[in-house]
């Protein structure tokens, strides 16, 4: 239909059988999953053809910047098309997109906000001519345009244009919204995948994964050190990977087919430490009905790993010194002594030149120990390894619960912003809650934030955890479970970090979690 064809012998019957073909034909193009841009093309163009609301156009923004463009037409010019950019609030059109309201302009000659920008007037025929603009609700509070011109002179009733318009708009937001979250899906997945070939392209020498600066540095010093039997001192925060450095060091090595033992020294204890060190005969004492090889002769040959040597007791300090230096050992209950071979390999939280300053390290075991040293970097120091690591345990995790979670890049970087004070143990808890929690396979940013704001983003717990104090005894009562469940959370799960602001050693806070019954799942 052109704009001087005459419509006053045109029945309301026409009318809706005009109407229901255009319906069909847009639903069928629809089902057939024919693409945004053919659907919204034939809009236009029947709009135009089967109803007579002529010079049809879509707009919406750019996604760069703050103008709205015309994205598809029928009956404009390519320069009519071109001339077809707004800003918000910007005659009509820009009133309408910033507005979010339909407006109806009944005759373009009298209203003083109509700019004819697009289509000149002269272009226009003679005669009244209506404008309509309807607004079309896309994602993220976004705003897109349907407009047209419709001349006056017609008997079809505006209400009827302005009907069959807010059903076009609908589906065309509706189809746009699932077109946005379609792309927006395919570019995480291939982001994600990107990611991943990134991850296998990455170092992962001595099974420790991440390409940063601070980490390789520390590998390059590890290989460096490797070929020596020389005791090392590993200091750096808790859950910055010790062990697992440890055992890179000790695979490396001339030793790495002989055992790798390693010792928690937060569980040793005064009365038990020659027991578990050096081991015992058969009858060697009451309870000692088979014989037992001690750490240091499981280790011999090989390497022993004294993790958190820190909290060593004083009076076990000693007498591991002794046996270090003897080279010999004697179990408990035998008369003869066994000489070992061992590579001592130490990891301490906290630094242990402030503990022999305390009087609460001796110094001839650290010098003993600290022949050579290396500092692991925390993981807020290689902020590059976080989304491999993420992706790592993801991975395991997904195994684990028969899942398939995955993190857009966005959600990668909100990760390696986070400053991660409980480290890669504080990671790798963020991401089998998330694999637990999340209800759609694909996690962007925001819904990330959303699962994880009160276990990594939510700093409320900083507010109610106690403050540092320099009380060297306190009582096992001296503070209530919900206060050590905050401060934990508040550290990540850091121990240390916690006992340090409590002003208590490591195991002591230990302590109090077994008298309250607090495990790391309270801390989750």
């Amino acid at each position: 239909m052109s704009d001087a064809d005459g419509m006053d012998h045109f029945s309301a019957e026409f009318w809706r059988s005009q109407e229901m073909l255009l319906l069909r034909s847009v639903t069928t193009l629809v089902g057939r999953q024919s693409g945004t841009a053919a659907i919204c093309r034939e809009v236009v163009h029947l709009l135009s053809e089967l109803l007579g609301l002529n010079r049809a156009r879509i707009l919406w923004r750019d996604t760069d910047g703050t103008a709205y463009r015309i994205r598809y037409a029928y009956g404009l010019t390519k320069e009519e098309i071109a001339r077809g950019v707004y800003q918000e609030g910007e005659g009509i059109t820009g009133t309408a997109l910033r507005d979010k309201h339909l407006i109806i302009v009944q005759d373009i000659d009298r209203e003083p906000l109509f700019l004819g920008r697009a289509v000149r007037r002269e272009s226009l025929p003679p005669g009244k001519v209506a404008f309509i603009a309807m607004p079309i609700l896309l994602p993220r509070n976004e705003v897109g345009l349907l407009a047209c011109h419709r001349l006056r002179h017609r008997r079809r009733a505006l209400a009827d244009d302005v009907a069959i318009l807010q059903i076009l708009v609908t589906l065309v937001g509706q189809m746009l919204t699932l077109h946005n979250r379609v792309e927006e899906e395919k570019r995480a997945l291939h982001e994600h995948n990107a990611l991943l070939e990134r991850a296998l392209k990455a170092s992962s020498r001595h099974g420790i994964i991440g390409n940063s600066p601070a980490l390789l540095r520390v590998l390059t010093e590890l290989e460096g050190v490797s070929a020596s039997d020389s005791p090392l001192l590993r200091e750096g925060e808790t859950s910055t990977g010790k062990e697992l450095f440890a055992r890179a060091l000790h695979t490396a090595s001339a030793r790495g087919t002989s055992s790798f033992v390693r010792v928690n020294c937060v569980s040793v204890a005064e009365q038990s430490f020659e027991r578990e060190f050096f081991g015992y005969e058969r009858g060697a004492f009451v309870g000692a009905r088979d014989r037992q090889i001690g750490y240091l002769e499981q280790a011999s040959g090989g390497t022993l790993f004294l993790d958190d040597v820190n909290e060593l007791p004083l009076s076990v300090q000693a007498r591991l010194l002794h046996a270090l230096e003897r080279g010999t050992i004697a179990r408990i209950g035998a008369s003869r002594q066994v000489k070992i071979d061992v590579r001592v390999v130490s990891a301490s939280s906290t630094p242990l030149k402030r503990q022999m300053e305390e009087s609460r390290f001796r110094y001839d075991l650290f010098y003993r120990l600290n022949t050579i040293s290396i500092r692991l970097p925390a993981l807020r120091e290689r902020p590059e390894d976080v989304p491999l690591l993420a992706n790592h345990f993801l991975g395991q995790f997904n195994q684990k619960y028969q899942r398939n979670i995955n993190l857009s890049a966005s959600a990668l970087s909100l990760l390696a912003r986070h400053d991660w004070p409980g480290n890669v143990r504080q990671l790798s808890g963020a991401m089998e809650y998330v694999v637990l929690m999340a209800r759609e396979p694909m996690i962007a940013a925001r819904d990330l934030h959303a699962l994880l704001r009160s276990k990594l983003f939510d700093t409320t717990a900083a507010s109610i955890a106690p403050a540092p104090v320099l009380r060297p005894y306190l009582p096992a009562s001296s503070h209530s479970r919900e206060e050590l469940i905050a401060l934990l959370r508040h550290n990540g799960g850091n121990r240390s970090n916690a006992a340090r602001q409590l002003g208590i050693t490591t195991r002591q806070l230990s302590y109090r979690l077994k008298l309250l019954n607090i495990s790391a799942r309270d801390i989750l």
